[in-house]
């Protein structure tokens, strides 16, 4: 039988992933990255450079815009999902039985607790060294 946390813990993934389907339908399908929308803008960019040679030098925000829209899709993956996963993450780890649990597959929490465990192991295995070293 589920307790109020781990119902509560269903719902926010359900509606998290809910929200993510509209926002990804939203960006896609109805916001300026549409593909018509983007053929029509190259259209034009491509009219416009053809018909003025001399154009005034980009302003810092387009070059800026520039910069960031030749990055890979690899990087812009990465700046995307990995928050994306690590919300997903906490809000799945809430649904499970044990509170203790909650919040282990959050990056910096799992590091953290690996790095807690390799100095609790070397402090003991430090600690075992030097009581063979006074017994002997």
């Amino acid at each position: 039988m589920m307790n109020f946390r781990q119902r509560m813990g269903w719902m926010g993934v359900g509606l998290y992933l809910l929200a993510s389907a509209l926002a990804v339908y939203y960006v896609f399908e109805m916001n300026r990255f549409s593909l018509e929308h983007v053929e029509r803008l190259e259209q034009k960019r491509s009219v416009a450079a053809a018909s003025s040679s001399s154009s005034s030098p980009p302003s810092w925000s387009q070059s800026l815009k520039t910069r960031l829209l030749l990055l890979p899709v690899w990087v812009w993956a990465t700046i995307f999902l990995v928050p994306y996963l690590q919300v997903f993450l906490f809000l799945y780890s809430c649904t499970r039985a044990d509170p203790k649990t909650i919040g282990y597959c959050i990056l910096p929490i799992c590091l953290a607790v690996l790095c807690n465990r390799h100095q609790t192991f070397a402090k003991a295995s430090n600690q075992i060294s030097r009581l063979q070293l006074i017994d002997t």
